[in-house]
């Protein structure tokens, strides 16, 4: 088994839940250690993120461990629905409090591989290359090649494969500030 581990995380409980699933079982077949973060299950749930109100309490406990669960894993795949032609809520809202829980809002995601995906009923053009500018933003090592699927083009287990490939071939950096 392999030191790095696979996270794959889903901000849709419909067709990217189920993309994500194909991602883990891809990612298990290559002998890598792999979790599923759901972020649409109740255990994850945070409130609206905004700034005015203090609602870290609130969203502690649940924000807490979203953080430990991406932190363990060296390497993420990340499956979003195009929600207006950009990142869905629930994945910006999610980015937002991880972004403020600490002095370094990059210290989560610098430095750290990832892959984006989507299934979604447009082109999902638009919510990849949003994903990409925010993740980059933020310090990860987004992989150039992306996914995109919709209901009349379907997702080759291949293509999954091969992108976990080139995703797991990337060596997470680590960066002293």
């Amino acid at each position: 088994m392999s030191d790095k581990k696979l996270l794959v995380i889903t901000a849709s409980n419909g067709e990217n839940l189920k993309l994500a699933e194909r991602f883990l079982i891809a990612g298990k077949s290559l002998n890598y250690a792999c979790e599923l973060l759901d972020l649409t299950q109740s255990e994850h749930d945070l409130p609206v993120f905004n700034p005015r109100h203090d609602a870290k309490e609130k969203a502690a406990a649940n924000l807490e461990s979203i953080n430990l669960q991406m932190e363990r894993h060296s390497h993420w795949v990340i499956c979003a629905p195009e929600y207006n032609g950009s990142i869905p809520p629930i994945l910006t809202n999610a980015i937002a409090w991880l972004s403020v829980q600490g002095k370094d809002f990059r210290s989560l995601f610098n430095g750290r591989p990832v892959a984006i995906a989507s299934f979604s009923g447009g082109g999902c053009m638009e919510l990849l290359l949003s994903m990409r500018i925010q993740l980059t933003h933020l310090g990860a090592l987004v992989l150039g090649r992306q996914l995109t699927s919709n209901k009349s083009k379907s997702v080759e287990d291949e293509s999954i494969k091969e992108i976990l490939n080139q995703l797991l071939q990337i060596e997470t950096i680590t960066i002293n500030n």
